[in-house]
């Protein structure tokens, strides 16, 4: 199509970035599997963090073994959280609870290795300590530990999508998006545009804002989907309303084309606006956009610039 809108730069942009150690994603703790109410996991779930630095401590006492007790102690002292921040005695903690064989600390432990806080920078361990977690079905790990194979060789690649997918089982959105993109390209597995639709559906229910916008290009490109330029020009209004640069760009395009919206000049020059303000250029809408009047584009650059005070 002359002047296509959806090329597939938010597709490479994000498989792109899924080789970036920027994209790794935090441990938490995983509520430990007890008969018995867990009052420190609760009150941190709650916020009350001095009550569970309280709780955590009191089990410890009762028991010296309590290796979900460390690693929410490891978490509280990792974030400052009820207590002042202290990378070091995070790692301390965390590690008492990896020898005995917790999958959340030996997670957190990988990243605070990859971040090099509480000590020494080291891939590493991290890839090791990742690996050991991911082992335990720990999804979080899976993710990095997906991340990490992905900016390595190809016969590493391919053990991603098995990770990817054990943790987008787990309804780790970042994750789900992730495996939509390898199924789009064909990284490490076979090419699946339908496969790759429903992850990026289920990262959309998550409320995964790049899996949005992979989807709605798929939406309105009919690949792996039907068709549907409307629905598609909705979901990129509304990422583009949380601040994606390249929902901003295509929806642009959409209101100077007149595909999926009714094609109005003033709402084109304003997400373009909000993007290019992001970095996002686009040499074709600046063209097209030349014939606004002064008027209509002092209008879009005052759409644009409210828009801004709202993301």
């Amino acid at each position: 199509m002359r002047g296509a809108p959806l090329a597939c730069a938010a597709l490479l942009a994000a498989a792109t970035a899924l080789a970036q150690p920027a994209g790794l994603r935090p441990s938490v703790p995983a509520a430990p599997e007890a008969r018995d109410p867990d009052l420190a996991y609760g009150a941190y779930q709650r916020g009350l963090y001095l009550q569970a630095v309280r709780e955590a401590t009191g089990r410890l006492d009762r028991d010296p073994d309590d290796a979900a007790a460390m690693t929410l102690l490891g978490e509280l002292h990792n974030q400052g959280l009820g207590i002042r921040q202290d990378p070091a005695k995070a790692a301390e903690w965390y590690r008492l609870a990896a020898h005995k064989g917790d999958a959340s600390a030996l997670s957190a432990l990988a990243m605070m290795a990859i971040d090099g806080r509480g000590m020494a920078r080291d891939r590493a361990q991290a890839r090791a300590w990742l690996e050991e977690a991911a082992a335990k079905g720990e999804p979080s790990a899976a993710f990095n530990l997906a991340l990490l194979l992905l900016s390595g060789s190809e016969a590493e690649a391919r053990r991603a999508p098995g990770l990817l997918r054990l943790a987008a089982e787990a309804e780790l959105p970042d994750a789900q998006h992730a495996l939509g993109v390898l199924y789009l390209r064909g990284r490490g597995i076979g090419r699946d545009p339908a496969a790759a639709v429903r992850w990026f559906r289920k990262a959309v229910e998550n409320g995964n804002t790049a899996g949005e916008v992979e989807y709605a290009i798929l939406l309105f490109n009919g690949e792996g989907v039907a068709a549907d330029e409307r629905l598609a020009a909705r979901y990129f209004r509304r990422a583009a309303g949380r601040g994606n640069p390249i929902a901003q760009n295509r929806l642009a395009r959409l209101y100077a084309l007149g595909r999926g919206v009714p094609k109005n000049l003033v709402e084109s020059a304003a997400w373009h606006l909000l993007a290019a303000s992001r970095g996002l250029t686009d040499a074709w809408l600046d063209q097209t956009l030349t014939t606004l009047s002064p008027e209509d584009r002092a209008k879009a650059e005052k759409l644009a610039a409210e828009r801004a005070d709202l993301i």
